[in-house]
């Protein structure tokens, strides 16, 4: 990383941290879907963000220069930062009041970045990245179209990095601009002050931001003729699938009292999975979903079922796939075709075995096994963590956890599963140790491959012929 840049400050001050910053590689053409997708967010966001982008060159900038003039309109404040070009400082939309250029000279190490920094008090964003160097790119030749040119970086939802990011930016304008140093400062203690703000919906957010990545796949394959097209499709899929873990990221996050519920829920139902001896793309399928489960908490997410639609279901179940439209916030997976068996598995992890329980009222093996091993693996983890919360021993808050639940076995939960958590559990006391890790966002894409989606075109496919 380039010496004294944004990037690289935020690197280092993690980097002995808990949570070091992990980067990842992104094409040109991934970065302009991406932030397209969060800077239109600011235009249906319920609060005037603070905007600072960095655009390398003044030109990058003068093709976005309208898009600007709509953001402008809406945020409190934009700071533009880049290299001085013809046309920079002349465009119309530098005329607007709340808009401010600051012209970097070409030994900036910032007019090498690509940022795009929101900060409200509904809606923060952002993206950080850095173009690889000619010494970097030398490995696999530099790029031979402009949608091919390469940054290395991270880009996240979390409010905490984006306000750590939003002070270094202005450190380093006040290098050109002290009063406008001055003014953003005002501007990030007043958005600060605002308390209990209703946040702006995060999941439809991320629905654009997949939508966008989606429809910037969809020209690649237009274009036809652009070179390692397979390569750029790719890392439009691997942030397709970082938004939605960004997302159960922040849930995570936001819940002090279980902060590592993806990670342990996760592990927990892989090792069910193999212990069932589910093949290899099932026991995948089950990982990402348990990093994804409490997708189906966030606000906004409560049943909607229809009158009737729990017996509509139930006549269907199990010989055609579930697609109710019941948990929004679940639902939004399905915006991603490789996540449709995913949005499934969610959805209907509150089921319960006796047909009780909700979207759908589903009774017995209608429930999807995955959903069934999930809905017992949250559970479980959720009463073990709040009991550990009270007193740490470990082997005997698993005892009484695994009671609890055997009190539901063959009501609430399928009482095979109950028993092979038993298994589980009485593993865990004699010390078998369960890889819970923090999911690497940037490097996820391995949780879906071909294999995973041939084997759920086939099962979709045997399901239809069987309702024929």
């Amino acid at each position: 990383m380039l010496k004294d840049s944004i990037l690289q400050k935020l690197a280092d001050a993690h980097k002995s941290g808990i949570r070091p910053i992990r980067l990842g590689v992104y094409y040109k053409n991934t970065l302009v879907a991406l932030c397209h997708a969060l800077e239109d967010s600011i235009l249906t966001s319920s609060s005037s963000p603070l905007v600072i982008a960095a655009f390398q060159r003044g030109k990058w900038y003068l093709q976005e220069a309208e898009r600007y003039r709509d953001i402008a309109e809406q945020a409190r404040q934009v700071v533009i930062m880049a290299a001085l070009d013809t046309g920079f400082a002349e465009h119309s939309t530098t005329e607007h009041p709340n808009v401010k250029l600051v012209s970097l000279p070409a030994s900036d190490p910032v007019a090498q970045e690509w940022h795009l920094i929101i900060m409200s008090p509904t809606y923060t964003a952002m993206v950080l990245c850095q173009e690889l160097s000619d010494a970097e790119y030398e490995a696999d030749g530099l790029p031979e179209s402009d949608l091919e040119r390469k940054f290395y970086g991270f880009w996240t939802f979390e409010a905490g990095l984006v306000q750590e990011v939003v002070e270094l930016a202005i450190d380093h304008i006040a290098r050109y601009n002290p009063e406008l140093q001055e003014t953003l400062t005002n501007h990030v203690k007043a958005i600060a002050s605002v308390k209990a703000a209703e946040p702006d919906k995060l999941d439809a957010i991320v629905c654009r931001v997949v939508e966008y990545l989606h429809s910037s796949e969809i020209d690649l394959v237009k274009l036809g003729a652009i070179h390692h097209q397979n390569i750029l499709e790719h890392n439009l899929l691997s942030n397709e699938l970082q938004a939605f873990l960004r997302m159960a990221q922040l849930i995570d996050l936001a819940d002090t009292n279980n902060p590592m519920a993806a990670a342990e829920v996760a592990a927990i139902a892989e090792t069910m999975g193999q212990l069932l001896e589910l093949p290899a793309w099932q026991i995948k399928r089950l990982r990402l979903a348990g990093l994804l489960h409490r997708l189906s908490y966030l606000p906004g997410a409560e049943n909607t079922i229809a009158p009737g639609m729990s017996m509509h279901y139930q006549q269907e179940a199990p010989s055609c796939p579930l697609t109710c439209p019941l948990l929004p916030a679940a639902q939004a997976l399905r915006t991603m075709p490789q996540l449709r068996a995913i949005a499934q598995i969610i959805t209907h992890q509150s089921e319960w075995w006796n047909g009780t329980g909700s979207p759908a009222g589903l009774i017995g093996r209608e429930i999807p096994l995955e959903s069934r091993i999930l809905g017992l693996v949250a559970e479980f983890q959720q009463r073990v963590t709040q009991l550990q919360a009270k007193h740490p021993d470990t082997e005997e808050n698993l005892s009484q956890s695994l009671a609890e639940c055997r009190q539901d076995q063959g009501t609430r939960w399928d009482s095979k599963l109950v028993d092979m958590l038993a298994l589980l559990v009485a593993g865990m006391q004699q010390g078998l140790t369960l890889p819970v890790m923090q999911p690497k966002i940037v490097s996820s894409i391995w949780l879906l491959d071909e294999q995973q989606n041939r084997e759920t075109e086939i099962t979709e496919q045997m399901s239809s012929y069987a309702n024929d």
